[in-house]
């Protein structure tokens, strides 16, 4: 009896989902705990394994929305397990090797026709017969499109996700280390597929069903102008000192930590000293027995936002007052990566006291930033233009000077934070960033 493939719990408050895609057809062969289907929930992306081995049939649609504990296919355990999951077919020579006259011959001729009735591997396989890097290995599917984009013979990387299944950092690794070299080779002056523009005159429309995640996401940010008093503050800091600093020290720190060293962290550990020194903005409304009531957080889990190809998402670094430069790096490194292919926990985007977004590496001049509920605070990055500012060197000469300056929101909660504390936060993470010695000093 064929077993079915249910929808699993993935958190106490997700009900249901909606699949996004089917990892495997209908009479595909897939073995147990091989990821099969990835579920989009409001919060998450997870992926559902295959609870035992056997031929896939799908029951459900992609975009279809389920319950939790919905049955949406079922998987035939008795299907004989194909030959290419066994090893492949032996060659001519290897059949008859084993044994000799007619019989031999006989074996020889049913196994050349069985290997000329199997579908043949793509060109682009490697000679010793790998498969190329669309087909037959695990993969995540943004790791599969890089790879196959880039020409990358997937089956020469080493997986480090569940399982060993490879992941996007592990073929920009490969990449990165050379090794793509062994990879098949792409044309590089091919033209791409001509597309025809759209008419001018084109009144088409059309209609796309919002993901479960961007209905999450504008949910909350309606919540939060509803909720919050919000008031937003501006500054701008001059990012000279940090950008000497990380110049001097860039190739020593990735080659001892083996991660980049970002304007990031740097921010991180600006606002770890700011959130000391105005615990408030730190703090959030809840409610208690007797009525409202602060609570005043006395550490700095700091919610990074970070932009997905299925929206915003706002993983924690916990801790952060207790992180090196280098920890913090790798966690946002990490962080991200997950946040792209999907594969962040539930848990790892909720709990934060702070929230920072990084708006300039789109582009952005400034903005408002809309609060994280309940958060009472969010730190608003933009990006770094070069820019006539009086010379901070001879304060009231009147020389004009050029900077890299970049210009600070802080949105907060005006419930909870008074104006002249979020002005005296943003002007402390101004100095730190303008006087970045004082802030590893801890004076």
């Amino acid at each position: 009896m064929p077993t079915d493939i249910v929808i699993p719990t993935v958190g106490e408050s997700i009900t249901e989902g909606v699949i996004g895609a089917w990892l495997k057809s209908d009479g595909d062969y897939v073995d147990r705990d091989e990821p099969i289907l990835e579920i989009e929930t409001d919060k998450i992306t997870v992926e559902v394994p295959a609870p035992v081995a056997g031929l896939i049939k799908t029951g459900a649609g992609e975009g279809d929305t389920v319950q939790v504990g919905a049955v949406v296919g079922s998987i035939d355990e008795s299907a004989d397990v194909p030959a290419a999951k066994q090893g492949g077919a032996k060659t001519e020579s290897e059949v008859a090797a084993g044994g000799s006259g007619a019989s031999s011959a006989k074996s020889a001729t049913a196994t050349k026709e069985r290997a000329a009735s199997e579908p043949q591997p793509p060109a682009s396989a490697s000679k010793n017969g790998a498969a190329s890097p669309s087909e037959d290995i695990r993969m995540t599917p943004l790791a599969r499109k890089i790879a196959d984009e880039n020409g990358v013979n997937a089956s020469t990387i080493t997986g480090t996700g569940p399982g060993g299944r490879i992941r996007e950092q592990d073929v920009i690794a490969f990449m990165q280390k050379g090794a793509a070299s062994t990879a098949a080779s792409k044309p590089v002056s091919a033209a791409p597929a001509f597309q025809p523009s759209p008419r001018l005159d084109s009144r088409e429309i059309t209609r796309e069903r919002m993901k479960p995640l961007r209905q999450k996401i504008a949910q909350r940010l309606v919540e939060a102008q509803h909720t919050a008093a919000m008031l937003t503050t501006f500054n701008e800091c001059d990012m000279s000192q940090v950008m000497a600093l990380r110049a001097r020290h860039k190739e020593a720190f990735q080659k001892k930590h083996g991660v980049k060293l970002g304007f990031m962290s740097f921010f991180i550990k600006a606002a770890v000293s700011a959130l000391e020194s105005y615990p408030l903005v730190n703090a959030q409304i809840a409610t208690g027995d007797s009525g409202p009531e602060i609570l005043k957080h006395h550490y700095c889990d700091i919610a990074v936002a970070v932009g997905t190809d299925k929206g915003l998402v706002v993983p924690v670094v916990r801790n952060c007052e207790s992180l090196s430069f280098a920890q913090i790096e790798s966690a946002l490194v990490d962080l991200a990566t997950r946040a792209r292919d999907g594969k962040l926990g539930l848990e790892e985007m909720q709990g934060g006291t702070f929230t920072i977004s990084n708006g300039g590496v789109y582009g952005s001049m400034m903005s408002t930033p809309i609060l994280n509920p309940p958060q009472s605070g969010i730190l608003g990055m933009h990006n770094i233009i070069r820019r006539p500012v009086e010379n901070p060197d001879k304060p009231g000469s009147g020389e004009v000077t050029v900077r890299p300056m970049m210009y600070l929101a802080l949105s907060y909660d005006h419930r909870v934070v008074d104006g002249a504390g979020a002005v005296g936060f943003l002007k402390h993470i101004k100095a730190n960033i303008e006087s970045p010695e004082s802030m590893l000093l801890g004076v």
